[in-house]
């Protein structure tokens, strides 16, 4: 078979496993247009530098919303503080964020409307052991976790907990401010094992084996699929609604508005995956971190579990995974399932 050929292949499959899982989440339509909206001076997008933002950062360059705004532009916030006063604030108009902190922000009274959940799987399990395969063969290590209390975190505990697993006895958690700060301990081999989510997996990995990190990195391995993981544990299908865009106080009742975004938001994303290589490009050149390479490498990862599905589709798994918060720590969504008025 000729290169040309495998290309096509692996294309092709990749292509076939998004539409099984689309079609497995019983994706909802992209909603048809409205009355055309008002016009506005500036539409002010943002999120973190994780995949949930790169079709924003489209939308921001490729003029899709040209019709709605004489400027639309990307911003990224980098901490979850920093998300927090974002979405109080009054300078971002949609923003992307992990679906927990969304249902917390309503119900402590933030004036937002959950869209859409784009991210359904994108944290891994990187180790220097390539023959860990479950949590359970994490017992009696260290792991490192960037994020204390975030998405990451939630996620593993939940897991560890719902197995038996006790953190901090069992499993010890390593807490450190960021992905990159996760990955640099692997790297200098301070480390051996960590929770990280795309494409801090891909772009680490990538970096292991470029020269002249590889001459003192050790040999990294992509272990435990934690959607795998909550699949297998809670019986249920291998996705968890991780993260989507939220419409702020100045926007999200803006019925026109909202449905035009929604249209490219999907279209956005569909684009990204089509173009991996130059959405890759493209995100590099909004956060200098990145790399186009890891970028594509993570789009590749990611390809059946980033799929755009409108929030009220996507309620039944976000109830299921807000359940399970709930009964573990009640704050982390602010004590109470959000009411209906909470999906867009």
């Amino acid at each position: 078979m000729t290169g040309s050929s495998k290309m096509k292949g692996m294309r092709r499959r990749r292509w076939l496993a998004s539409a099984a899982a689309t079609a497995a989440l019983g994706m909802g339509r992209v909603p048809l247009a409205h009355a055309a909206p008002a016009r506005r001076a500036k539409l002010t997008l943002a999120g973190p530098f994780a995949l949930v933002s790169y079709p924003l950062m489209r939308i921001a360059d490729s003029g899709a919303l040209a019709d709605v705004a004489d400027k639309v532009e990307f911003t990224t916030w980098k901490s979850p503080d920093q998300l927090r006063a974002m979405a109080i604030g009054d300078a971002v108009d949609l923003m992307a964020m992990p679906s927990n902190v969304a249902a917390n922000l309503y119900n402590r009274g933030v004036p937002l409307k959950l869209l859409d959940i784009t991210t359904w799987g994108l944290l891994w399990m990187v180790s220097r052991d390539q023959g860990l395969r479950t949590l359970a063969d994490f017992r009696g290590k260290e792991v490192v976790m960037p994020f204390r209390g975030d998405m990451p975190d939630i996620v593993f505990q939940l897991l560890a907990e719902k197995q038996g697993i006790k953190v901090g006895s069992d499993i010890k958690l390593r807490y450190v401010a960021s992905p990159i700060d996760a990955m640099q301990l692997l790297i200098t081999r301070r480390a051996d094992h960590a929770l990280l989510a795309e494409p801090a997996v891909s772009m680490g990995l990538r970096k292991t084996h470029s020269f002249p990190v590889k001459v003192i990195a050790p040999d990294l391995y992509r272990s435990v699929d934690l959607q795998q993981e909550w699949g297998r544990v809670f019986k249920r299908p291998p996705r968890i609604a991780q993260a989507g865009v939220a419409a702020l106080k100045g926007v999200r009742e803006g019925a026109a508005l909202l449905v035009r975004f929604e249209q490219e938001h999907a279209r956005a994303l569909q684009w990204c995956q089509d173009n991996p290589e130059q959405c890759g490009a493209m995100a590099a050149r909004h956060v200098e971190m990145l790399t186009p390479e890891g970028v594509a490498d993570a789009l590749a990862a990611t390809r059946s579990t980033m799929i755009w599905v409108d929030a009220a589709r996507a309620r039944p798994d976000l109830e299921f995974f807000y359940q399970q918060l709930l009964q573990r720590q009640p704050g982390l969504v602010g004590g109470k399932l959000p009411d209906a008025a909470f999906y867009g």
